[in-house]
């Protein structure tokens, strides 16, 4: 009986270690497609993130490339506007510089 007894109690003890490893297994599987199942949403929302900021950026291309006549007109606009500018500045103190130049050249200092 003692013989039947060590017996009985190796196998309660190899049926024990089997199912904690199947409960292992279990819990292993189940990590591992939890994982899976994040990495897809994590690359989904990464997809979703990737095409907002494309969207985002091909608006904003669109955007200035056609204010591009725009801007260029308003630039030709400013230019013109500072050359007329510079040329009626110049016209009103050419004769003080005409007369300054004229009084140093003709001065004579010893």
């Amino acid at each position: 009986m003692e013989a039947n007894r060590g017996q009985n109690g190796i196998q309660q003890l190899l049926a024990a270690e089997q199912e904690a490893q199947h409960i292992v297994n279990a819990a292993r599987n189940a990590k591992m497609a939890r994982l899976r199942q994040a990495k897809e949403e994590a690359e989904k929302e990464i997809a979703e993130y990737r095409a907002q900021v494309e969207y985002e950026f091909q608006k904003k291309v669109a955007e200035s490339s056609g204010d591009s006549g725009a801007n260029v007109k308003r630039l030709e606009i400013e230019t013109d506007a500072k050359i007329n500018h510079l040329k009626n500045e110049a016209a009103r103190i050419s004769h003080d510089v005409v007369g300054m130049l004229l009084k140093n050249v003709t001065t004579v200092r010893n």
